[in-house]
């Protein structure tokens, strides 16, 4: 998996705006103006990603590359190393989860 592979995925989904609105190296997905992914660009690549606070915790137990959200809420985010032991396939599906996560959460005060 690389980051155009990422972001590719990220920005074909409708209302998805990408940004650097914190440095030059962390570039941000946005649905309806929420965040629900965010990608590192320098050093080893790791994705943040919005999950089900339930779902989280199963995928950091069976995945050493799954952990807490780094910098984010650790019950609803979880940070992804993309170092290829997962493969590419289920991390486009915990994009999708994570932007379901929040359209599903559109308008809801959290």
């Amino acid at each position: 998996m690389n980051i155009e592979l990422i972001r590719e995925h990220c920005i074909s989904k409708p209302d998805v705006t990408e940004s650097f609105p914190f440095d030059d190296d962390t570039l941000v997905f946005k649905v309806n103006g929420k965040i629900f992914a965010m990608v590192n660009l320098s050093g080893d690549t790791q994705l943040n990603l919005k999950c089900d606070p339930e779902l989280a915790i199963e995928l950091r137990e069976k995945y050493m590359a799954v952990q807490p959200g780094y910098h984010m809420n650790k019950r609803h985010w979880n940070t992804i190393a993309i170092d290829g032991s997962i493969p590419d396939a289920l991390i486009l599906d915990w994009i999708d989860h994570s932007y379901n996560c929040v359209c599903l959460n559109k308008g809801k005060r959290k």
